[in-house]
């Protein structure tokens, strides 16, 4: 059988199509760890921690990881004891990690990708059907708009809705009345028929601020509200005061997150993340638990490469609970783009072909591994030192 034979880590940055903030991050995304693992059969598989310093969840409970963290982690604790693991063991990879060291679920699930990845190529399979199946051939896509001045969102929004995309996130959380205007200015822009929804990053004071800014713009139909205030109990007075379902998001890391969750009646839908627990092996168990519980999801991330969000899109292919539109780029290297920008964050990516974009949504890959190739020319092109 084949075994996990060496790994590599390499920082790149990708260059961003325009800048993309939301509420406490102060650091740009793209400047990522990826991992290269070999089987001992020359096979490879590769990963990618989308890791942020200031990204992480309430109170302190989960904290930011760094790509110098990152690499640090897989390369003194978690690669050494995972060499020599057999492919097709994802319950042994975590085991191996998990007592190795406490914690870093952004170095694990790098880790997790490239084994998934490495495990597909050398069985033949998708790495959707190592999760479970295929449930859906397209998912669907939200295009995420940063906190971004009015004039700009609404520029941009036009133009993403003819490209394609049918379901809009807009950054809210700094100050409730321009949170107000540029959610009512997109819902003008784009008509009744393009979902909206809003995602304040743990950014309003109070429950009751977040409370009364939400009904302020109740009429503008809005799906969800996510992660409103800090705090899973917070949340739980947000969701009971308002009528529109509330997402939970950096209140919810891992299947124990959505067991309190539910306890507490905080949230009817909760944000997957193949990151937040660790992995797609874990992703899976986050899963498992929402549909137990009645809750619906969509998988959400850090705006990855094309390396990491492939892993996006194989879980929100298999995961049951995944029923909603997902805040995912659509990974398109610069010499495919023309011109669109519908789920577009970077000017170029790592993958040797573009994700095809239909139906609003991506095609599910059906290689083996993750489907699509990496392209070693654009990952050197991009590579920097820490």
């Amino acid at each position: 059988m084949v075994q996990i034979a060496s790994i590599e880590t390499m920082l790149v940055r990708l260059p961003t199509r325009r800048v993309h903030k939301w509420t406490g991050l102060t650091e740009p995304i793209g400047q990522y760890l990826l991992v290269k693992m070999t089987g001992s059969d020359g096979s490879v598989g590769w990963g990618e921690a989308p890791a942020l310093k200031d990204w992480g969840g309430e109170f302190g409970r989960y904290f930011g990881e760094s790509a110098a963290v990152v690499e640090l982690v897989i390369e003194r604790y978690l690669a050494p004891t995972i060499e020599g693991l057999e492919i097709a063991r994802p319950a042994e990879l975590h085991r191996r990690m998990d007592a190795m060291v406490k914690g870093y679920p952004y170095a694990k699930a790098a880790l997790d990708f490239a084994y998934y990845d490495l495990t597909g190529k050398v069985l033949g399979l998708p790495v959707h059907a190592l999760l479970g199946g295929l449930l859906r051939e397209n998912v669907a896509v939200t295009h995420s708009i940063g906190l971004l001045g009015v004039d700009e969102a609404v520029s941009e929004v036009k133009q993403v809705v003819a490209d394609g995309i049918r379901t809009i996130k807009i950054k809210v959380g700094v100050d409730p009345d321009r949170d107000v205007a540029i959610v009512t200015a997109i819902r003008e822009a784009v008509g009744p028929d393009v979902n909206l929804c809003v995602d304040a990053n743990e950014g309003y004071k109070t429950p009751g601020q977040a409370i009364q800014t939400i009904r302020r713009i109740e009429e503008c139909g809005l799906i969800y509200v996510e992660q409103p205030v800090m705090g899973i109990e917070r949340i739980a007075r947000v969701a009971e005061a308002i009528d529109i379902p509330v997402m939970a998001d950096e209140s919810a890391w891992n299947a124990h997150d959505v067991i309190q969750i539910v306890a507490q009646k905080a949230a009817q839908i909760v944000s997957i993340y193949t990151t937040k627990p660790g992995g797609l092996y874990k992703a899976m168990q986050v899963s498992a638990v929402c549909e137990a519980a009645g809750i619906i999801c969509n998988v959400n991330g850090s705006v990855e490469t094309g390396v990491g969000n492939l892993a996006n899109v194989h879980l929100a292919a298999a995961a049951p609970a995944a029923v909603l539109s997902n805040v995912i780029p659509v990974s398109v290297p610069a010499e495919h783009l023309n011109g669109r920008i519908g789920g577009i964050y970077y000017a170029d990516d790592l993958l040797a072909e573009p994700m095809t974009f239909a139906d609003g949504g991506v095609r599910v890959p059906t290689g083996p591994g993750m489907g699509i190739a990496v392209d070693e020319a654009k990952v050197a092109k991009y590579r920097i030192n820490l």
